[in-house]
This record gives structure tokens, C-alpha cells and sequence, in this order.
């Protein structure tokens, strides 16, 4: 009995002792379970926070805005074609930029010879070759352009000079309109024409002019 009870006895000590460790053991891995949980959450924000993600969008707003400021500046300096456009030839004649004078001829059977400059400082081209001719503001007063001489165009400044020759009768009837002026301007819609006296009455019927030439010998009106 003594030995049965001694061998009853070492086994509940060893029971015992086996609860014992379990219990010790059991919250000592729950505590570094949870510790290292806490540890790996932690780690893991903190890498993505300080990471790609904001470098990222920060990359691509700074495109954005250096694209958009490229296309534009470069868009509104090209618009600088527009000074080359001016290059060209330079200013066109109008009426007002120029002086003129009117003188009576006598070749092919009398005509009038207009010399026009440009005005003191003015530098200009007589871009259209033949100008609006005509006497009063009938229509039957306008002179139709033979197309004799001309020289497109034609730079006026300082002394240079231009001429164009206006036979006020081509008919060979009697009668016609008298006018004491005739009415000159560079283009058929110029605001500003010139009203030139001439240096003796003119009978007009059927007038003709010719284009504009820096040669006077060009500018004797015939009907071709």
C-alpha cells in the first residue's frame, strides 16, 4: 500500500508540475505574438508613407504644369511670323501720302501728265498699278485704264517720282462735258482721294489712263 500511495503521490507532483510550465510558457508566447504583430503593423505604414506614393504624384503634377508652360510659351512666340509679315515691301501709297502735279501735253493729240511723290519723311509703294481716274461723279466721267507701261510695285520716297498720262477725250464727235478738276486717287476705295486742278478746261468724253511708270514716254495715253 506504502508503495502504491508513494507512486500515486510522485504522479500528481508530476501533473502538477506540468500545469505549471504550460501556464508559464502559455503567456510569454502570447506576449511576443502580439508584440511582433504590433512591430510588423507599425513598420509597414510607416515604409508606404515615406515611400513611392507621394514621390509618384508629385513626379506627375510637376509634368503637368512644365508640358502646359512649354506648349504655351512656344504657341505665343511663333505668333512672331507677323513681324515678318511686315517685312514685305513696306507701307502702301495711299492718296494722302502723296503730292501731285498735273501738266497739259500735247502729244497724240493733247493729254494730261500727273506726277506724284511721296511726301516729305514717307517712304511708300504704289502697290496697284493703274489708278482711279475720273471727272465728276458720273459714271460716264470715269476713265477706263488702256494698260500701257507700269511697274508693280513702285517704291516713292525722296525725289523718285511716278506718272501716269490721262487723255480726257477719245471721241472724235463734237461736245462732251467740261470739268475744270479731275479727281485722282492710288486705289478704287481709298477714303481720301486727291481733287486736282488742271491747268486748263477739259472737254471729257470716253476718258482713258494709263498705269503707273517711273518712264513719262510710257504714260503718252493711246487707245490699243
Amino acid at each position: 500500500m506504502r508503495s502504491r500511495s508513494a507512486r500515486l503521490a510522485v504522479a500528481a507532483a508530476a501533473v502538477a508540475a506540468l500545469a505549471a510550465t504550460a501556464t508559464a510558457c502559455g503567456p510569454e508566447d502570447t506576449t511576443d505574438t502580439s508584440s511582433s504583430a504590433a512591430s510588423s503593423a507599425t513598420t509597414a505604414p510607416s515604409a508606404g508613407e515615406g515611400g513611392d506614393a507621394p514621390s509618384t504624384s508629385g513626379s506627375t503634377a510637376s509634368g503637368d504644369k512644365s508640358s502646359g508652360s512649354g506648349s504655351s510659351g512656344s504657341s505665343d512666340k511663333s505668333g512672331s511670323g507677323g513681324s515678318g509679315d511686315k517685312s514685305g515691301y513696306g507701307q502702301s501709297c495711299g492718296t494722302n501720302d502723296l503730292e501731285f502735279t498735273v501738266t497739259a501735253e500735247s502729244q497724240a493729240g493733247g493729254y494730261y501728265l500727273v506726277t506724284a511723290k511721296a511726301k516729305s519723311g514717307i517712304t511708300c509703294y504704289l502697290d496697284v498699278n493703274t489708278p482711279s481716274v475720273s471727272f465728276g461723279s458720273g459714271a460716264d466721267g470715269v476713265a477706263s485704264p488702256v494698260g500701257q507701261g507700269g511697274e508693280d510695285p513702285i517704291e516713292l520716297t525722296g525725289s523718285a517720282v511716278a506718272y501716269t498720262g490721262i487723255n480726257p477725250k477719245t471721241t472724235n464727235t463734237d461736245g462732251g462735258k467740261e470739268f475744270e478738276n479731275v479727281i485722282i486717287a492710288v486705289t478704287e476705295d481709298d477714303p481720301d482721294p486727291a481733287e486736282l486742278e488742271l491747268p486748263d478746261t477739259a472737254t471729257v468724253d470716253k476718258p482713258i489712263v494709263t498705269n503707273w511708270s517711273t518712264k513719262r514716254n510710257e504714260t503718252v495715253p493711246r487707245i490699243v
